[in-house]
């Protein structure tokens, strides 16, 4: 069954009760709201006036609900998972950890190759400039089929910086990628925020350690693994992102309004294309997070990502 996700963006007092999410607003002509707690995947809340209870904490904890928390801003700034995920969890850990390096280096090159074939997939699909109307631009396919153990030549890179310069440019000539930079880039991010989160939340329901990565490193990066694993899936943030941007075309209407974010919000339950199957996001990365458990105990090679169709 494929989880839901809530965003609150009211002012409310948050409680459980009969392993229910239960909503009382604070402006009082609203009725009370009631979720099975066990039906939540994702909970977004937005409102800097909310209180919400440490018993309805643990029950979402338990239920491995990724809870994100919002700044000043209403953009999504911190992730609270659940500790323990998996019943096989210690197991999962000690393979994880003592994965080698060229297994790593192999994850990494797969990861790449995955990322690069859905970013050219999605410049085909939108027939993003005149050289992409027959399909997969060539030199997409190129980088994709270039890519070595642990990418030295970072073909990652260069065909990003090739995709950042063709996906907007018809809409926004100089779009540039970055996450302080103007919109749609704020779309983007909170886009990437809600993936990181389901990817996260799929890592630790599959018993591993989002900290620990195959390529991101940075000692800071509390969810290292996470933002390795969500690469090849980013392409299907900037579907949405791109299809909204063609639609009002001015960036003067690329606010987080309402109505946007409710797109966005929509990221877990879109359909994407895994081993020939048509499945929710959501389900995907479980599927995706799993054959990364099971590269690390040594039971398969490779692990399973979505296709951008």
């Amino acid at each position: 069954m494929i989880k839901r996700t809530i965003f609150i963006s009211s002012d409310a007092y948050l409680r459980t009760k009969h392993k229910q999410l239960i909503i009382d607003f604070a402006d009082k002509e609203k009725k009370p709201a009631s979720i099975p707690i066990e039906d939540i995947g994702v909970i977004v809340l937005e409102a800097y006036q909310m209180t919400i209870s440490l018993n309805l904490i643990s029950r979402m904890l338990d239920n491995n609900v990724a809870i994100i928390t919002c700044d000043s801003r209403k953009m999504p700034q911190g992730l609270m998972l659940n500790l323990e995920g998996n019943t096989l969890q210690q197991e999962r850990f000690k393979a994880q950890i003592n994965a080698s390096i060229p297994l790593k280096k192999q994850l990494w090159q797969q990861t790449v190759k995955a990322k690069i074939r859905n970013q050219g997939q999605l410049l085909g699909k939108f027939q993003i400039l005149p050289a992409y109307k027959s399909g997969v631009p060539k030199n997409f396919e190129e980088w994709r089929n270039s890519v070595r153990s642990s990418d030295p030549d970072n073909l990652e890179g260069r065909a990003a910086a090739y995709y950042w310069k063709s996906i907007f440019s018809e809409y926004i000539p100089g779009f540039v990628r970055g996450r302080e930079m103007p919109p749609p880039n704020n779309l983007l991010n909170y886009g990437y925020a809600i993936l990181r989160a389901v990817t996260a939340r799929s890592l630790v329901a599959s018993g591993l350690l989002p900290t620990l990565g195959i390529h991101h490193h940075n000692r800071y990066n509390a969810y290292a693994l996470a933002d390795d694993i969500m690469e090849p899936y980013r392409p299907f943030v900037d579907k949405i992102v791109y299809r909204i941007v063609a639609v009002k075309k001015d960036t003067q209407d690329f606010q987080l309004t309402k109505a946007l974010k409710a797109d966005l919000l929509q990221i877990p339950a879109m359909d994407v294309k895994i081993d020939g199957e048509i499945s929710p996001l959501m389900i995907a990365m479980q599927r995706t997070t799993t054959s990364v458990s099971r590269c690390f105990e040594g039971f398969q090679r490779k692990i399973l990502y979505p296709e951008l169709k």
